[in-house]
């Protein structure tokens, strides 16, 4: 209730810091007979939904308002951890014992824990910790695609990583809920919530295995990450592009976002710096001279470029073109690689305006 009550409150003021968000609301909230280590929490929250909110907006204008069914409940401060209990506040003096397993306290020794939020059946604790960035010997270039996702780094190893089967399973969830045609709104929406319960369990647990994958090989050989700043992709494949329903189905369902954020906050607990690249012609120009590729027509992945006569897969080529890119622009890089040399013009005077 206290979280609705900032939503509406930021929505009717246009409120966009948190901070603005506590003053206005302190007040109303003052209301609630709660302790007041969860009056700012509520705020907090709800600026980030608000946050998130008007950014969804800005891409379509008919975005629906936020509002909060499942009760929740977000601590940042007035909590404490003493043997194997979380202790929550609740009245003065009084406090709420939640039993820590052994592997929890084991995961949370030596970090700061920083939030505790609260569900009906989940309890979710947020930790940090501080990482000095490495000083890398070299890069990793990553490519992502539907299917796999291709790494190149400065040893000159090329690798992919097979994630075919997560696209197999979106495929499997979208053929079971096209079969359900029974005019209910509330079953339908509960069929399609458990399949995408089960379709995002499934495509989350392959993701976290590439992208941890990636961040060990990176760790392991004091590498840095460089990809793509993939944007504005699901734009390629709207209702009247040309192009058919399963196909746009299979590309929209791309979890190309997720395997970035995956791969970028595990870098940086490691402490691994991460860069992005603009995505212009990575794939169609040649990593070894720079020309344009064309494909060849008894192969379905493969490039051949005309002026070198090099032939490559796309994906490993647009793997090593982001290397090379990286390289170019990145203090790993040797001062050849990243400069550029100019040409001296040397300015001629005529001789007529030398004499005037």
């Amino acid at each position: 209730m206290m979280l609705n009550e900032c939503i509406r409150i930021g929505l009717e003021t246009n409120v966009t810091s948190m901070k603005a968000l506590s003053s206005k609301t302190y007040e109303h909230l003052s209301s609630y007979r709660i302790m007041s280590y969860y009056k700012p929490c509520a705020s907090s929250v709800a600026a980030g939904i608000l946050r998130q909110y008007r950014k969804t907006k800005r891409k379509n204008p008919h975005t629906k308002i936020p509002y909060c069914r499942r009760e929740r409940l977000t601590l940042s401060y007035g909590f404490k951890i003493r043997g194997h209990n979380l202790l929550l506040p609740f009245h003065v003096h009084e406090q709420i014992q939640i039993a820590l397993t052994s592997h929890t306290l084991a995961v949370l020794a030596g970090f700061n824990v920083r939030s505790v939020t609260l569900t009906a059946r989940t309890l979710s604790i947020s930790f940090s910790k501080e990482t000095a960035e490495i000083e890398p010997h070299g890069l990793i270039g990553i490519d992502r695609n539907l299917n796999n996702v291709t790494i190149a780094d400065s040893n000159g190893r090329i690798k992919q990583l097979d994630l075919s089967e997560a696209t197999r399973i979106k495929a499997q969830c979208r053929e079971t809920k096209r079969y359900m045609t029974r005019n209910d709104v509330r079953l339908r929406r509960q069929v399609y919530g458990k399949y995408g319960r089960i379709q995002k369990n499934k495509v989350q647990q392959i993701l976290h295995h590439a992208s941890k994958l990636i961040v060990e090989q990176a760790k392991r050989n004091q590498h840095g990450i460089v990809m793509e700043n993939l944007k504005n992709i699901r734009r390629l494949y709207r209702k009247g592009n040309g192009q058919g329903k399963k196909y746009r189905a299979t590309m929209n369902s791309w979890s190309f976002a997720e395997l970035q954020r995956q791969i970028d906050y595990k870098a940086r607990w490691e402490g691994i710096p991460v860069n992005y690249l603009p995505p212009g012609g990575t794939s169609s120009k040649c990593s070894k001279c720079g020309s344009r590729m064309t494909r060849i027509p008894e192969e379905n992945r493969m490039l051949q470029c005309p002026s070198c006569g090099y032939t490559i897969d796309r994906d490993m080529n647009a793997a090593r073109n982001i290397l090379a890119r990286g390289l170019r622009f990145s203090p790993v890089a040797s001062p050849v690689e990243a400069m550029v040399t100019e040409p001296v013009h040397q300015q001629v005077i005529p001789q007529s305006m030398e004499t005037s």
